[in-house]
């Protein structure tokens, strides 16, 4: 009877290890195709098997990893978050839990970025410290952010923090208040040498208030979209002046108030890696700073691995793409996809963000006189009905099996078949593959830790694919 017991333990163990073994030969995959007939749906398990032919063979190799990953996700706007927070509770709250939550109907976007102040997709132009004109307030004792629990930011923010409470969420200002530009307007302008340290001192009773409200604030950039005032609002400030506030003014306050909230420089397009790498050039200034922000209206995206060489014990971060509407779906899934979700973490970005989450079917709110009019969202809001569009399925399939900790790893790009890898923090990995190409593609996945066996994959023209094992 004992020998018997032993068999039987010794037979189930078997089969268990046999299960196990045959469980981690197994690939999940999810696929989007640019018809819009697949769009992330589950795919049939795929299995690592001995190959003997040849075949074009993405490889992935995690003994060479890059950076770790911060997330991605989507620039929460004012106006999507007074869109969202007008739907119906029930269905406010399912769709909250639909974009951060950690379960198998969650797309699990761990990172956010919001506007410090107005941005361009408000319904209006505000900032946390407005005064009739004519009058300044250098001791800030009229700072304020009402505005932002009045609009929902703030409540709509910390409901998401109560689903994810490790969200990470980035501040970015599109202007400083106008009683402290040379302009006195709220488009244009520069920031007057005189209200540096006050400006730097908004910055540190935005982020305060912000914890106080049970919102931590992990980064922030100094200024949105430098070189580009023709926003509504916006601000110019030129690289020496973005250095000067930053190692006199800002860098400092952060220090003085006990403030660990990281410092992001630049937040434009690929066109200028000149300008985060002047500022990390002097040493006073790179002292505070944590990396570079980037936008791709502009330039190429290698530009960011130009800055990472220059200056590699420093963080790049996408923070910003928009899609224009009315929706391409296939040329934007490619877009998306190709150049932000594989290139932008190909060239060392630690977030990739789309610009916006959501805005209503005629791309409202937004600001008149220079306020994006076309910009559509990931989701469209229509009441209480929502629509998922392009940039939903883009970010969704990173967003949803890599989370933050997670680090990039070696892969080898072959012809149309654009790809980046992941090993997240529980050592699972994730593929996510492109087809650029005019024609379908059929190839073999490789591991590093099965070099004998290779999974078979296929992809349509235009269709993009993840996989997890």
């Amino acid at each position: 009877m004992k020998l018997f017991r032993i068999t039987l333990i010794a037979l189930l163990l078997s089969v268990a290890a046999t299960a196990q073994k045959k469980s981690a030969a197994m690939v999940s995959s999810w696929m989007t195709k640019p018809d819009r007939s697949m769009l992330l749906q589950p795919r049939p398990a795929l299995r690592f098997e001995n190959v003997r032919q040849k075949m074009q063979t993405i490889y992935i190799d995690e003994t060479k990893t890059f950076q770790q990953m911060d997330g991605f996700g989507y620039c929460l706007t004012g106006g999507s978050a007074q869109l969202i927070s007008k739907m119906g509770e029930k269905e406010q709250q399912a769709l909250l839990d639909e974009l951060f939550g950690d379960h198998g109907n969650s797309i699990s976007v761990s990172y956010l970025r919001v506007s410090i102040g107005a941005s361009d997709l408000d319904d209006h132009v505000f900032s946390y410290d407005d005064l009739p004109e004519g009058e300044t307030d250098p001791e800030l004792a009229k700072f304020s952010l009402q505005h932002d629990y009045r609009t929902g930011l703030i409540p709509l923010l910390k409901k998401i923090v109560a689903i994810n409470p490790t969200i990470k969420i980035m501040g970015s200002p599109w202007s400083a208040p106008v009683w402290m530009k040379t302009n006195g307007k709220v488009k244009g302008g520069s920031l007057k040498p005189e209200f540096y340290k006050t400006y730097a001192y908004y910055f540190v009773n935005y982020i305060q208030g912000m914890q106080k409200a049970g919102i931590p604030i992990d980064a922030v950039t100094v200024q949105n979209e430098p070189l580009h005032p023709g926003n509504t609002p916006s601000m110019y400030m030129e690289a020496r002046d973005q250095a000067e506030f930053i190692k006199s003014h800002l860098g400092p306050a952060f220090r003085e108030a006990g403030i660990r909230t990281k410092i992001v420089l630049y937040d434009h397009n690929c066109d200028r890696p000149d300008y985060p790498i002047s500022i990390m050039d002097d040493p006073e200034a790179k002292q505070y700073v944590d990396g570079s922000g980037f936008h791709l209206y502009g330039g190429e995206i290698t530009a960011m691995t130009a800055v990472h060489d220059a200056h590699p014990d420093k963080n790049l971060y996408f923070t910003e793409q928009w899609n224009g509407g009315p929706e391409k779906f296939a040329e934007d899934l490619k877009s998306n996809v190709g150049n932000l979700v594989i290139a932008a973490t190909r060239n060392w970005a630690k977030t990739v963000l789309q610009w916006n989450l959501a805005a209503d079917p005629q791309y409202r709110p937004h600001t008149d006189d220079g306020g994006c009019t076309s910009c559509l969202g990931a989701i469209t809001i229509d009441g209480n009905q929502v629509t998922r569009n392009v940039a939903y399925y883009s970010m969704a399939h990173a967003a949803m099996l890599v989370p933050a900790g997670s680090r990039r790893i070696a892969s080898n790009v072959i012809g149309d078949l654009q790809n980046v890898a992941f090993v997240t923090p529980d050592g699972r990995k994730v593929l996510i593959v492109l087809n650029s190409g005019p024609a379908t593609q059929t190839f073999f996945i490789k591991d590093s830790k099965r070099w004998g066996k290779a999974v078979t994959a296929t992809l349509e023209s235009g269709a993009v694919a993840s996989y997890l094992w």
